[in-house]
């Protein structure tokens, strides 16, 4: 076995021990897509979960890839790839199947879009949404090999014009947006990370159930801010609310009334 194979294999049982991953179908995917094709040429800036700054590897050997590590995409922005243990465990939770239609928000660079493009197998497929215009061009162009994801270089508030068996957000917002909600098919799940101006909050995971929705809060993060994110104290409370009443007990709700959840 290759240097490079075994990095592969130690990072897909890290990933698998640490977050307890239950699908064998997302462990293939992460062993299958080579997450140095979804980054331009290294050395690479890398940083730990824990870490303040970046360190730069030593060389362009993707071997120092293979380790739960977040990859600078824009440093000075402070945008990362996600972080591969939390998205493992994030899409882990939404029980992904085959066959099924995924709408990704932010797909970024497009490693995650091929792990759920694997997942979902060649008669499922993957919408990738991504607001910036330089790195939608580059997802798709990483992406081309994988016949069943479109890339889209949009608005995920409103590039969404059919319905989905999956949502999920990779940017902070401070509520879910009403479009999600309405485009999630029967049994559908919505996963999104809602957070305040600094970055912090708490992931939701929305189920459709007959004609309302059930929300539970997931896990806490530190997140990128979604395109369109509200900026005020009351964006701010709104994810509050969310973050504590959905960490409390399962929301049950019909629809949305600025951005909270309402039976009416």
């Amino acid at each position: 076995m290759s240097d490079l194979a075994a990095a592969r294999a130690r990072y897909v049982e890290l990933i698998a021990r640490r977050e307890r991953i239950s699908s064998k179908r997302l462990l293939d995917a992460l062993a299958a897509v080579p997450r140095e094709d979804f980054l331009a040429r290294g050395p690479w800036r890398i940083k730990s979960e824990a870490a303040r700054s970046y360190r730069l590897t030593p060389d362009a050997d993707p071997v120092h890839l293979y380790d739960n590590v977040l990859v600078a995409i824009d440093a000075r922005r402070k945008l990362d790839t996600g972080l591969p243990s939390l998205w493992a465990h994030l899409i882990d939770v939404l029980e992904i199947g085959q066959k099924d239609d995924v709408v990704q928000i932010g797909c970024g660079l497009g490693y995650f879009s091929a792990v759920l493009a694997e997942i979902v197998g060649p008669r499922g497929r993957v919408r990738a949404i991504e607001c910036d215009e330089r790195l939608a061009a580059r997802a798709a162009n990483y992406l081309h090999p994988y016949r069943n994801v479109e890339v889209v270089h949009g608005d995920g508030c409103e590039a969404l014009d059919e319905s989905a068996d999956v949502i999920i957000v990779h940017a902070g917002f401070s509520h879910p947006h009403p479009l999600w909600l309405q485009s999630l098919r029967p049994r559908g799940r919505l996963l999104v990370p809602l957070t305040q101006r600094d970055r912090e909050g708490a992931v939701i995971k929305i189920n459709r159930r007959g004609k309302g929705f059930e929300a539970e809060a997931v896990q806490q993060i530190r997140i990128f801010p979604g395109q369109g994110r509200g900026m005020t104290a009351l964006d701010d409370r709104v994810a509050d609310w969310w973050q504590r009443a959905a960490a409390l007990a399962p929301l049950r709700f019909r629809r949305l009334e600025q951005g909270l959840p309402s039976d009416g």
